[in-house]
């Protein structure tokens, strides 16, 4: 039995992010960072600088995923298409909510390992996993206005209605936003099922909002360059220069292509980001509480517009880039058809000049024929007056009988030499 190469890697795949196992009290700390493929083998030889200041095994080069205990902290590294992410796991949380942020969950790494993390960071998100509820389906009272903005808070019951997330999806003084979670009785595979969720729809919604700045920025150039092909259009309708239309719509069918080619991509990652955030927030199988606003329903408040906008952009700059391919189509054939007429016209006036040259090539073919023909009977003539005196000839009788002789000669001889080169 042969197996395919790929196989145990294909199986392998997925369990290759397996889920954290958290027990609460916990404090997590989030971060990720922009990376290309240079930076992320950047990111994968700092990883490995700090594992090897604790004396623990290095990640495989290539890998996508590492997670080890430093010392108290539980560290989960993973290099994604565009970002890597850091998660910082630590056991223990203060009693008082003013005091559950104040030391975040990668304060047992070195200052100096952290600030020197390659990239830019996209992300970062603190998650405070409350100590489990004592009764099933009752709820401790929070005080959350120390840590969360009020005015602002987002929340819901989650997972079943077995755990319970406040958010206000702000940047606090600190540069993180927050998440505290209330839960009942839950596996710390659940739960930390539930933290990954939590962790991923907030980078997700992030690097899908990535595009918007690029689509509010060519949405008026797009404006500009529709209107420029209206105008075009109508100069192909009456016929106004169509080589000169030609040119134009070539340079902006070029502009049009290069912010194609600029920002396709951005868009689709972004409409791809989006699709994961819409997965996310499905999966937490959300409950409305207290009349607070949810996750979801934050997000379609304001996200969905965002990615609108992105959408709109992406169909605008992708439909104009068809009309303008339509356009020059249309008028690349109008083009070709003046082409054709006028070599049409060009061959009809060579045809003629050829015509031309023929007749006087013939009209001079025909005085050559008469020239020769003189000089020829001049020279018989002369040639019979050398004979007189033997032949007792009158030499311009002899002159004027050989003139059709010659004149015949010469015709024949130049009908044989048509003919030679006409095969």
């Amino acid at each position: 039995m042969q197996e395919h190469a790929l196989r145990q890697k294909l199986h392998n795949e997925i369990h290759a992010r397996p889920y954290e196992r958290i027990v609460t009290p916990t404090l997590m700390t989030h971060m990720a960072f922009l990376a290309d493929l240079p930076l992320q083998a950047t990111s994968h030889a700092h990883l490995c600088a700090l594992l090897a200041d604790h004396h623990l095994p290095r990640p495989a080069e290539g890998t996508g995923f590492y997670a080890a205990d430093v010392g108290p902290v539980r560290l989960r590294w993973e290099r994604h298409g565009e970002f890597v992410s850091y998660t910082f796991i630590r056991q223990g949380l203060a009693p008082e909510p003013r005091a559950w942020f104040a030391h975040p969950a990668c304060g047992g790494i070195s200052r100096e390992w952290l600030d020197t993390i390659p990239g830019e960071l996209i992300c970062a998100n603190h998650v405070a996993l409350l100590p489990e509820e004592a009764q099933e389906g009752q709820w401790s009272p929070l005080d959350l206005d120390a840590v969360l903005d009020a005015d602002a808070l987002v929340a819901s019951d989650v997972a079943d209605g077995q755990a319970r997330v406040h958010t206000d999806l702000r940047i606090h003084a600190d540069g993180y936003a927050r998440f505290v979670v209330q839960s009942q009785i839950l596996s710390p595979r659940r739960r930390g099922r539930l933290a990954q969720r939590l962790l991923e729809i907030e980078t997700y919604r992030l690097l899908a909002l990535l595009a918007l700045p690029e689509a509010r920025r060519i949405t008026p150039l797009l404006g500009g360059y529709e209107l420029e092909l209206a105008t075009l259009m109508d100069a192909i309708r009456n016929s106004d220069g169509d080589r000169q239309t030609l040119a134009r719509l070539s340079d902006l069918a070029s502009i049009v292509e290069g912010l194609y080619a600029q920002h396709h991509a951005r868009f689709t990652a972004s409409a791809a980001y989006y699709d994961l955030v819409n997965r996310r927030i499905a999966d937490l199988h959300e409950r409305q509480f207290l009349g607070l606003q949810t996750i979801g329903q934050f997000m379609d408040r304001r996200l969905a517009p965002a990615m609108q906008t992105c959408a709109q952009a992406t169909r605008r700059l992708q439909g104009l880039s068809e009309r303008i391919s339509r356009c020059s189509n249309l008028l690349r054939t109008r083009v070709e058809i003046q082409v054709q007429q006028q070599n049409g016209e060009l061959l009809a006036s060579m045809n003629r000049r050829q015509y031309l040259q023929l007749r006087l090539q013939q009209t001079v073919e025909g005085l050559s024929i008469a020239a020769i023909t003189y000089y020829a009977s001049t020279l018989v003539g002369h040639m019979v007056e050398a004979v007189h005196r033997w032949l007792h000839l009158d030499a311009n009788v002899v002159q004027g009988a050989a003139i059709p002789l010659i004149a015949l000669a010469l015709w024949i001889m130049l009908r044989r030499a048509h003919r030679r080169f006409a095969h």
